[in-house]
């Protein structure tokens, strides 16, 4: 199926510094730094392997329901206040599926309305737990029909946490000092893909695969959680893997 994917182009606080340890057994501070590192060595970045988006290949496939529950904002909003009255605050996970295309990696988004994207993913069943979950979304949206080409998912690391204090749409990478009760904790994930799958997606969604200079800092377009990716991202190694039909 082609056409499928889409590409889209004040003063300084003042620090309270605490006064220099004093040397122990007479030893000058230059004998005590020598026996005793301040510094730790710095960690090696992770690494990410990005393989092109032309190894893979996209279908379409019936969707499960005649219409996505949460097509809207308002929509979702609403159904998280009468989830959050039946089963406490709601725990979601969000995959993010690394590909790249002309130079540049892309992040493969699901678009369910005009203006509404999001990452593959969803909500937690209660006791489910999140790598599991993300799996069973991740096929449920992505995965096609035939189980002869089912896609293994491998969950990788956890990209950002990011919290709902309230019933409004802003979430923070950060839980608020004076929030007891959050409605929503959401985690993102780094999805390492095999070289090679199909995916299919349901024909109500569309697929877009979505450039990092798009994404970033562009919340008004994707929010403030997808434009926040592109900066996450950058704590990884990405791996340019060439298509093998080009050697």
């Amino acid at each position: 199926f082609f056409g499928l994917v889409h590409f889209t182009g004040g003063p300084m606080a003042q620090l309270n510094l605490a006064p220099s340890p004093m040397p122990m057994g007479g030893h000058s501070m230059r004998d005590t730094n020598n026996q005793m590192p301040l510094y730790r060595p710095i960690q090696q970045q992770s690494k990410l392997d990005i393989f092109q988006l032309t190894n893979y290949t996209f279908s379409m496939k019936d969707p499960e329901r005649p219409v996505e529950k949460d097509n809207t904002l308002n929509a979702r909003t609403l159904r998280l206040k009468n989830k959050y009255a039946r089963e406490g605050m709601r725990r979601s996970v969000d995959g993010v599926l690394v590909v790249h295309q002309h130079g540049h990696p892309h992040i493969l988004l699901i678009q369910m309305g005009p203006n509404y994207f999001r990452l593959p993913g969803g909500r937690c069943r209660n006791g489910e737990d999140e790598v599991a979950c993300l799996k069973r979304k991740l096929s449920k949206q992505l995965s096609p029909p035939n189980q002869y080409n089912q896609p293994h998912w491998e969950v990788g690391e956890v990209l950002g946490t990011y919290w709902r204090p309230n019933f409004e749409l802003h979430m923070y990478p950060y839980l608020p000092p004076h929030v007891s009760k959050p409605k929503e904790c959401r985690k993102l994930f780094v999805v390492p893909l095999p070289e090679k799958c199909v995916f299919a997606v349901p024909r109500t969604y569309k697929l877009l695969a979505v450039p990092l200079f798009e994404l970033f800092e562009n919340a008004k377009r994707y929010g403030p959680v997808v434009a926040a990716v592109p900066q996450a991202l950058s704590r990884f190694t990405l791996n340019y893997m060439a298509n093998p039909h080009q050697g």
